[in-house]
């Protein structure tokens, strides 16, 4: 007979464990899954491609609704069935509706939630997040009615939506609380190179910023951001991008032991020896996550204990950073500024708009920066995770590897 496996969040994770369990171990469970929002798996991080206009909803569906159904899944998915409680003692979930799910073993993937700042005025119209479908939509329907746009983050996700709403004809300003763009990845220099970049599509910026409080009309929709300096931007649109943070209100409810996210151990197991738990709402020896490539190894390695092969342990290495607007190349991985211990290798092309930054210590290599050249990435990032002696190439490393030939230099990311 079937265990029962539920599986709380329909998300990359938490599916993307499910896909692995169904290679692994097909007849182990009968799978239960919970979504909040009312459709199938779909590729969140292409969400910045969605609002530019570079793909569609239907490009970015992973897995349809017909697909769950072919592989025996129960999916319940929409505002009235996500989980509100986790009983352990029963071993039950229940869903907003009522909707009762048996567990021999859970599955945690809630995600993660937008960070919202505390300014006076947040709660207005037109203040909104950017974390799914629903969220594009309504910037996709504000790019056809107004024209005022503020992005509040100049990280990563901040980018992404700055560039979208601007390829959608939307008049898009940047707040930053920082000097350097990607301050948390980048580089001064490589930050410059990006944010010239930007600016030269029509970005525009207002850096080492802090907003005082937002001002709405007579209806309550924003209309004005005002700053600490005693400046003022018109606005029509604010989009929060100032980070995000695990989403664990269920699991503590439910009992869990969190700190700021639901704590794990190296096979993906809470305090709750049935209770797993993936992605971004974990906590794994003191780190948290954001990026796709840590998700899906945590994915694995849940799945290889699931089905009860139970080898695998999941270990956090460096993560790169890409930016996904066309035509910028940028890749961030490790320590990228080092400390006095450390050296540096710099290779700055100013006409080609190509930067290269490599921090070496003990002849390994610790961290890169590379703007408009990110061929390399790869290579550099497998160095890093492997410890690799690079004494014998250190001369010609920034160029590829070792003299004879760049022979260690990989195919192009």
């Amino acid at each position: 007979m079937k265990q029962k496996l539920v599986v709380i969040g329909n998300g990359m994770a938490g599916m993307k464990t499910v896909e692995e369990l169904l290679q692994s171990a097909p007849d182990k469970y009968s799978i239960t899954v919970f979504g909040a929002e009312p459709y199938g798996n779909y590729n969140r991080i292409l969400l910045s491609a969605v609002l530019s206009g570079e793909k569609n909803m239907a490009d970015i569906i992973i897995n349809n609704k017909q697909w769950y159904d072919d592989n025996g899944l129960q999916l319940h998915a929409g505002h009235d069935k996500a989980v509100v409680s986790i009983e352990r003692g029963l071993r039950k979930v229940v869903a907003r509706d009522g909707t009762v799910a048996e567990y021999d073993r859970l599955l945690i993937a809630t995600g993660s939630k937008p960070v919202v700042p505390d300014i006076p005025g947040i709660n207005l119209t037109g203040v909104i997040g950017f974390r799914d479908i629903l969220d594009v939509n309504t910037m996709l329907s504000y790019c056809e009615t107004h024209q005022q746009a503020v992005v509040l983050g100049g990280g990563l996700l901040g980018l992404e939506a700055a560039n979208g709403l601007l390829q959608r004809g939307m008049d898009v300003t940047v707040i930053h609380n920082n000097e350097i763009l990607l301050n948390r990845q980048l580089d001064r220099q490589a930050g410059q190179m990006l944010q010239s970049n930007l600016e030269n599509r029509g970005v525009k910026f207002k850096m080492s910023a802090q907003i005082s409080h937002l001002v709405g009309n007579a209806e309550q929709h924003i209309q004005t951001v005002y700053f600490s300096d005693g400046s003022q931007l018109p606005c029509d649109l604010l989009i929060m991008a100032i980070g995000v943070q695990p989403d664990i209100s269920l699991a503590k409810r439910a009992g869990l032991y969190c700190e700021r996210g639901i704590v794990v151990n190296d096979t993906l197991q809470t305090y709750d020896p049935c209770v797993y738990a993936v992605g971004e709402c974990i906590q794994h020896r003191g780190a948290t996550f954001g990026l796709v490539a840590p998700l899906f190894e945590q994915a694995k390695v849940c799945a290889n204990h699931l089905s009860a092969h139970g080898m695998a342990e999941y270990v956090t290495l460096p993560t790169a950073t890409k930016l996904k607007v066309t035509g910028i190349q940028l890749f961030s991985v490790g320590n990228f500024l080092g400390d006095e211990q450390c050296e540096q290798i710099h290779y700055n092309d100013v006409k080609q708009g190509i930067y290269k930054k490599l921090i070496v210590k003990h002849n390994q290599l610790q961290g890169a920066v590379l703007y408009g050249d990110t061929a390399l990435g790869s290579w550099y990032q497998e160095l890093i995770e492997q410890k690799t002696n690079i004494a014998d190439q250190r001369q010609a490393l920034i160029f590829g590897g070792p003299l004879s030939g760049n022979a260690a230099a990989p195919s192009p990311v």
